[in-house]
């Protein structure tokens, strides 16, 4: 009895959360346009004063088209960060979206877990997990896009070195940048110039350019303009050292990658041996192996191995990732 009533609890919630969110995914494709008139408003606006007006003015709800909900995302710091993400990771969606879609797989995946293995701690492993994978999704998607920009950054300094070197203005020298370079930099660069076009503040537009990438590098590069502008000094040589600087970043990290090498192929090959001698396992001596799924001791077993591996992967990886 009690199962049935977990099966009809559980399939409301889920539905209740897929509406949810189908709701949030319509009226997202519905107001995208509008959305973008907001965005670009409240960018060009020029003082804070003026922007604050434009928010009270177009009632933007950035985190979910739900005002009720979007209400309690704008009190949690997890949904700004994780809108921030989504910003930076240049993904469609909004934290509403995702969070609504964490909460479903965190369940569909507790409930599937407890149903499967009748302990609640193996549903709860299983639904956090899977409620963990969207947003580890935006953040593989923001990482890679941040790794693009700093990959072109330093060509990309080159450039407006040159460019200041030749004669073209500093806005002249972003224009040329925004015009060589594709996504990010191009992208990036080129929301930065129509906001200076536009009349705001170049240490403002610099400022917001920094909020939209999480590149410390680029952070140094600003900063140098923005010290540059105060005390003066020779702007294209700043640019060009700054450019210089990047590139040995990149050979320091090449060669830290080499001398990393070693480690991190005795973690791959520590975090698949037990999947492989599991599957040799089985095809030897099926019947063996069978005692891991057909007795309560081996499913226990099975259990505490998969979390202390996911454990042990997760420490692995921790180890060998080196930054520079």
């Amino acid at each position: 009895m009690h199962v049935t009533i977990l099966v009809a609890i559980g399939c409301t919630v889920v539905i209740f959360l897929l509406v949810m969110s189908l709701g949030s995914l319509l009226r997202a494709g519905k107001e995208e346009a509008n959305d973008k008139v907001q965005k670009r408003l409240r960018r060009f606006a020029m003082d804070e004063t003026e922007a604050e007006t434009l928010d009270l003015l177009l009632k933007h709800s950035s985190m979910s088209q739900v005002a009720w909900f979007n209400k309690i995302l704008k009190n949690l710091r997890f949904a700004a960060n994780l809108e921030r993400n989504i910003k930076q990771a240049d993904t469609k969606g909004s934290a509403g979206v995702y969070l609504l879609l964490c909460a479903v797989l965190g369940f569909a995946g507790f409930y599937g877990g407890f149903m499967a293995s009748d302990k609640w701690w193996v549903g709860l492993i299983l639904g956090g997990l899977l409620g963990y994978a969207p947003v580890a999704h935006v953040n593989r998607l923001k990482a890679k896009r941040m790794d693009r920009f700093q990959a072109q950054l330093p060509d990309a300094l080159d450039l407006m070195s040159r460019a200041l070197k030749a004669g073209h203005t500093f806005a002249g020298s972003m224009s040329m940048v925004a015009e060589e370079f594709d996504d990010p930099i191009g992208v990036e660069f080129r929301t930065t110039l129509e906001e200076i076009n536009f009349g705001v503040d170049v240490d403002r537009a610099m400022g917001n350019l920094q909020k939209r990438v999480d590149v410390d590098d680029l952070k140094f590069f600003i900063v140098s303009v923005n010290i540059q502008r105060e005390t003066g000094g020779n702007l294209a040589e700043i640019i060009s050292n700054i450019a210089r600087l990047v590139r040995e970043r990149f050979v320091l990290f090449g060669k830290v990658r080499i001398l990393s090498a070693e480690g991190r192929i005795s973690a791959l090959l520590l975090s698949a041996l037990p999947f492989f001698i599991t599957g040799v396992l089985f095809f030897i001596n099926r019947e063996y192996m069978s005692l891991l799924w057909t007795r309560e001791l081996g499913r226990s077993m099975a259990w505490a191995g998969i979390i202390s591996m996911a454990v042990g992967i997760v420490i692995m990886r921790r180890m060998v990732k080196i930054k520079v």
